[in-house]
């Protein structure tokens, strides 16, 4: 839990501290009297009385109670030390730079079970170990720089890894970003991201708080705190992007299945992500890219006016807006050749609105106006403005800060001129401002902001399915891959639509059978995995003899158990699955079925619940949904009923959480219906 003591103490005692500021120790202490703490800070030194001008307690008795430790002695030294602090001082807050715990050895594991068994015992806080600290508007318990500057409305940063996050603040400075706080978890003994995260959820204030998160995660251990905590805060209004480290997982992993091998752990965090209406950023630089733009206002429309005085920046920003998906419209008629008139000779207005490189400020503030006010097919403005070396830029600057304040649309200045027009970017920032240095990186990060989906519904309405006669089929299907019976069985109870199909075990029975399902019809082994490998599926069965042949040369083949009749169906080939990964529940996977599953993998994922907007989302996400609309010629697939069986995919294994891997593959789908041709289904 987080304590008051922690996050606004009143007294503040470095253990370890030193009057060598290369020292964490000594560090920690310079940036707490640099950040003018306003509380009692105190220092303990077993050889020193006086430490950086701060009275040092060489015997803890002598030290006053005190809210917060920042601990910066040897790992061995820490448990016997916070047990005295906690019993004698009244002390609730720790942080624990030191290493040498759980990530070093089975001892130092000990020594962090074994404090935070002591802090808990007093409800107390501890962050760390093995961390760089934390830093708030009330004190800077960190010893690392850069030291942002700090603002109640600036980002809150919580972050697995400490150099990550000093990394992560020396690349969002130059944009302007300022910060309220940092908490760098480190070994997350006792609180990481997620319990971070859900103290700034439930302590959220829509006036006060910051409504910028950015995250630096390597494990996510308890996904659905997360989930619950980011969609709660974005849905308050805040914004939140994360980098998740650590996705080469899946390549390596092997599965049975095809949804096995094609949801992997990572592939989980994708979905929670996209739920939550997080923005997954690849890189510290996408990140503060992205929290820069979470400082703007937000981006409601596609269409985007590019104002530039240089051409080139303005053609690839046009290239990577509109790979991204995002429209650089054209600019035409009697308020666009209005316009044309207040500027210089040789300027073009079409969109990029080029204003040359001798363009004014005057020209400036007259183009963010008509952008504004004239063209209702722009949303929002990106303005270049660097500096071709021929005068100063603060009064274009300047215009810009004022445009940004009264425009309802958003406006993103890339101001690249790093070197030439240093003290006027620092001034323009300095005004509360962020800019960005890289067209193309802007243009990258937009996309992928607009993009992102808000937050699904906390509650999600899920079909009517039978569930006792789900649970009945679950409880005498026994583990691993159920039979062809059973998986009928739940199909029906889930109400997903199926071929009928029989099993048959004599030739006799298949001839039977086949002439009351209707020739012709499709045969396939049971007991393969992978039927169509070993020659175990034979389409468009015409004839009772053919029938008859065929069932002789397919119940010989190995592991074959019985053969499934079903009646030859025709449409487009789709797929939907459901795999379990432990701690986050059921990814639900759905896309092209057959062998372009394989070839394409091109498939969309979401975590169960899945509502039915999720659903068609995922549909209309894939980079095949031509195809299931319909192309040359060609009938599409009934989108309403592909994610009407994604829902009941979903329903069913909330009612079945045994289901470990499920395939529907292939899915028949036509105008009229889709409908489950072959499964599998593997319980735990």
């Amino acid at each position: 839990m987080i304590t008051n003591q922690l996050i606004n103490p009143k007294s503040i005692v470095v253990v370890g501290a030193s009057n060598n500021v290369h020292k964490p120790g000594g560090k920690v202490l310079k940036n707490l009297l640099d950040g003018n703490f306003k509380g009692n800070l105190y220092a303990t030194n077993l050889k020193e009385d006086e430490v950086q001008g701060i009275k040092s307690y060489k015997d803890l008795r002598n030290l006053p109670d005190t809210d917060l430790a920042i601990m910066a002695i040897a790992a061995k030294y820490c448990p016997s030390t916070i047990d005295f602090l906690t019993k004698n001082k009244n002390t609730k807050a720790f942080i624990i730079l030191s290493a040498g715990f759980g990530e070093e050895s089975e001892e130092g594991a000990k020594y962090e079970h074994q404090i935070v068994e002591t802090i808990n015992a007093v409800n107390g806080s501890l962050i760390g170990p093995n961390c760089i600290g934390v830093l708030n508007t009330n004190y800077n318990g960190v010893f690392t720089t850069p030291i942002p500057k700090l603002d109640p409305q600036g980002v809150d940063m919580i972050s697995g890894s400490g150099a990550t996050a000093v990394f992560i603040m020396e690349t969002a400075l130059p944009k302007g970003l300022t910060f309220n706080s940092v908490y760098s978890v480190g070994n997350s003994a006792q609180m990481g991201v997620e319990e971070v995260l859900k103290y700034l959820d439930e302590t959220f204030d829509t006036v006060t708080s910051s409504k910028t998160k950015l995250l630096y995660i390597e494990t996510v251990n308890k996904p659905q705190m997360l989930l619950k905590h980011a969609s709660s805060l974005i849905r308050k209004g805040c914004r939140i992007a994360a980098i998740k480290a650590g996705s080469s997982e899946a390549g390596s992993r092997a599965a049975s299945s095809h949804t096995g091998a094609l949801a992997s752990p990572d592939v989980a965090v994708d979905a929670l992500f996209k739920k939550a209406g997080i923005v997954r950023c690849s890189g510290r630089e996408e990140l503060a890219n992205v929290g820069a733009i979470f400082q703007h206002k937000e981006l409601t429309g596609r269409n985007i006016a590019i104002i530039t005085h240089a051409g080139g920046p303005a053609v690839m920003l046009t290239d990577a807006l509109s790979d991204g998906g995002l429209v650089v419209p054209n600019i035409e008629g009697k308020k666009a050749d209005d316009l044309l008139e207040k500027l210089y000779a040789g300027s073009s207005v079409s969109n990029p609105i080029d204003f040359l490189a001798t363009g004014t400020a005057q020209q400036l503030g007259e183009i963010i106006d008509a952008c504004e006010n004239d063209f209702d097919n722009i949303d929002a403005m990106v303005v270049i403005f660097g500096s071709p070396g021929l005068f100063d830029v603060f009064d274009v600057y300047d215009i810009l800060d004022e445009k940004m304040k009264t425009c309802k649309k958003p406006i993103y200045p890339v101001l690249p001129s790093l070197q030439e027009t240093k003290e006027e970017i620092l001034h323009f920032q300095n005004k509360g401002r962020q800019s960005f240095a890289d067209e193309v990186l802007l243009g990258d990060a937009l996309t992928k902001v607009f993009f992102t989906p808000k937050p699904q519904p906390e509650n999600v309405e899920l079909p009517k399915i039978d569930i006792k006669k789900i649970r009945e089929i679950i409880k005498t299907a026994g583990s691993g891959y159920i039979s062809p019976e059973n998986i009928q069985a739940l199909l029906d109870a889930a109400g997903i639509p199926r071929a009928g199909e029989a099993v048959v075990t004599t030739k006799e029975e298949a001839v039977k059978l086949a002439k009351q399902l209707g020739l012709p019809v499709v045969m396939k082994v049971v007991g393969p995995v992978h039927k169509s490998d070993v020659g175990g599926v034979v389409l468009n069965v015409e004839t009772e003899k053919q029938v008859a042949t065929e069932f002789e040369r397919m119940i010989k083949i190995k592991n074959t158990t019985s053969i499934l009749l079903q009646p030859m169906l025709s449409g487009t080939e789709i797929f939907a699955g459901a795999k379990y990964e432990e701690n986050f529940g059921h990814q639900i996977l759905c896309g092209l079925g057959g062998i372009f599953i394989e070839v394409f993998k091109d498939v969309n994922s979401g975590l169960s619940p899945i509502s039915n907007s999720e659903a068609l989302d995922m549909i209309k996400n894939l980079k095949s949904y031509k195809i299931i609309q319909g192309v040359r010629g060609q009938e599409g697939i009934n989108e309403k009923q592909f994610a009407d069986v994604v829902v009941r995919l979903s329903a069913l294994v909330e009612a079945a959480p045994e289901i470990m891997e499920m395939d529907l593959n292939p899915l028949l789908g036509t105008a009229e219906k889709v409908i489950a041709v072959d499964a599998r289904i593997k319980l735990k």
